[in-house]
């Protein structure tokens, strides 16, 4: 027995009378001794450590890809290292508790910004880079695009970056799409990260020769990516996706058909859109709804789901489903010629309780095809109340509709709300709007916030909107800003320290728009 045996028998010894009890089993001391058992596991755990022989030297890794774009300006480098290490730092001498900027507020920013400017990360901070990406999922795309090529070589070599050689956008340099066989060679053997930027690159260049490219090797990928690779044809979907959508209606998966089926219907020119079309068609009309009686194989195949969630009828579910799906044009002819405006505003199917139903799906469908007429038909205008809206008064889905219309329109028309109906339930409408803020939208949210001011409102209420309004505002109303900055007398009914509060929150807001202005200055090529 070699001394290497004979130190594990000694070692399995301490073990068994650790399991059985030292006055069952003799072990490193006297029977009935924990504290001698303990000591002589001690003794024995440095002999085997001082034995180890170091291991060999493993091969020295490949240098990083290069890559080519530019380092950020120094002073935009030292912005980003504050913002990673989440350091608010002197703004405007420091000010007051509460008044300083958040910093990791102003993170995607700043990523954003730098990947417009076509930046990459300073190569310093890509392990930090990609340590907050892996905290925060929605800094990710930004994140991955600016550590690029070392990112990626860096995320081989630590498990905690794995996320990032599926996530990324691939960040190399990726292979001329005209070249066949580059294409070939990195769509089978690439990182699924280096797939998905090749397969956008080939879209971009090609729409058409995106789906070939699938095609090739569809049949063995897995779920879960077959899922990802069709959610990325929703860029320049086209009529020329059909026959690989139409087969795709087919796959083993249900979340692949279900996304299949939604990017065929939108499509209004598709024969699933035709087949939807004629079922939906066949259920309403100036008569009224007859929800379908049945969901037959037809329906299943083409993305109906058969089985309603908790608390919905059957036939409610399947009927909204044909509707989302079928193509808005179809109702124009259905009515008489009548146009969403005025089919919207039709008593239809009211008597049987199927106008919400209706509407619904009608605002489902104008977002799925992007349709910006039936966006204004089914919001109204913003003047009216929300219970009282055309088409629906659920502010999620207005949201919705509101990101199909262009951005100066979407604007004004959340200006519009906001001015009528106050800031309580513009969050999510304030979500969707194109930062900056509009002039005129950032003019009403502000003056929305200093009425609630002077009222003395609850402040803690409109701490969110308070939040957007740091991040989304034009950087250029931090000077007219400046006079709400002052602690005003607080109202005889006012919430106790709103006066404070407020004071607070405007210092923070003209600081956070005074640091969102240099930040961008900073970036700006000398």
């Amino acid at each position: 027995m070699g001394e290497g045996d004979e130190g594990y028998g000694e070692w399995q010894e301490l073990v068994g009378a650790a399991l059985l009890g030292t006055d069952r089993r003799r072990g490193g001391g006297p029977a009935g001794s924990p504290e001698a058992l303990l000591d002589a596991a001690a003794v024995h755990v440095v002999r085997r450590r001082a034995g180890l022989r170091p291991a060999g030297a493993r091969p020295r890794p490949q240098p990083a890809p290069r890559d080519p774009r530019p380092a950020p300006p120094e002073a935009a480098s030292h912005r980003l290292a504050q913002l990673l290490a989440g350091r608010s730092g002197p703004v405007n001498g420091g000010g007051r508790r509460g008044s300083a900027p958040d910093l990791t507020e102003l993170l995607p920013q700043w990523l954003a910004a730098a990947g417009r400017h076509g930046y990459r990360a300073p190569d310093a901070l890509v392990p930090a880079l990609l340590d907050a990406a892996r905290a925060r999922t929605d800094l990710r795309p930004h994140a991955l695009a600016l550590a690029g090529t070392r990112g990626l070589w860096l995320a081989r070599m630590n498990p905690d970056w794995r996320f990032a050689l599926r996530g990324g956008a691939g960040g190399g340099e990726l292979p001329d799409v005209t070249d066949p066989t580059a294409v070939e060679r990195l769509w089978e053997e690439g990182l699924f990260a280096e797939r998905v930027a090749l397969l956008g690159a080939v879209r971009a260049h090609e729409p058409a020769a995106a789906p070939r490219l699938l095609e090739t090797t569809w049949a063995s990928e897995r779920a879960e990516d077959r899922l990802m690779f069709l959610d990325s044809l929703r860029a320049g979907l086209s009529l020329e996706d059909e026959s690989f959508l139409e087969a795709a209606l087919g796959d083993r998966s249900r979340n692949v058909r279900a996304t299949a089926a939604e990017l065929l219907s939108a499509l209004p020119q598709s024969a699933l859109a035709g087949r939807m079309a004629e079922r939906a068609l066949a259920c309403v009309g100036p008569e009224g709804v007859t929800p379908p009686a049945e969901c037959d194989a037809g329906m299943l195949r083409d993305g109906v789901v058969k089985r309603p969630p908790a608390g919905r009828g059957e036939r409610a579910w399947w009927l909204g489903q044909l509707v989302e799906a079928a193509p808005l044009s179809c109702w124009r002819e259905r009515f008489g010629g009548l146009g969403p405006a005025e089919v919207v505003a039709l008593p239809v199917a009211a008597a049987e309780g199927w106008a919400e139903e209706l509407h619904a799906a009608w605002c489902r469908a104008a977002v799925r095809q992007r349709d910006p007429e039936w966006s204004r038909a089914l919001l109204g205008p913003a003047s009216a109340p929300p219970a009282a809206g055309p088409g629906t008064a659920s502010l999620a889905e207005r949201a919705k509709l509101l990101e199909t219309l262009p951005d100066a329109e979407r604007a004004e028309w959340v200006a519009q709300f906001i001015r009528a109906h106050g800031l309580s339930e513009a969050f999510q409408l304030l979500g969707v709007c194109v930062v900056p803020w509009a002039g005129a939208l950032g003019r009403a949210v502000v003056d929305a916030l200093d009425i609630a001011r002077e009222a003395g409102s609850y402040p803690w209420s409109f701490s969110g909107v308070m939040g957007l309004a740091e991040r989304c505002l034009d950087p250029v109303e931090a000077g007219r800003l400046e006079a709400l900055t002052a602690a005003a007398e607080e109202p005889p009914d006012a919430s106790p320290g709103a006066a404070a509060y407020w004071a607070e929150a405007f210092q923070r807001l003209v600081a956070t728009l005074r640091l969102r202005a240099a930040m961008l200055s900073e970036l700006t090529p000398a």
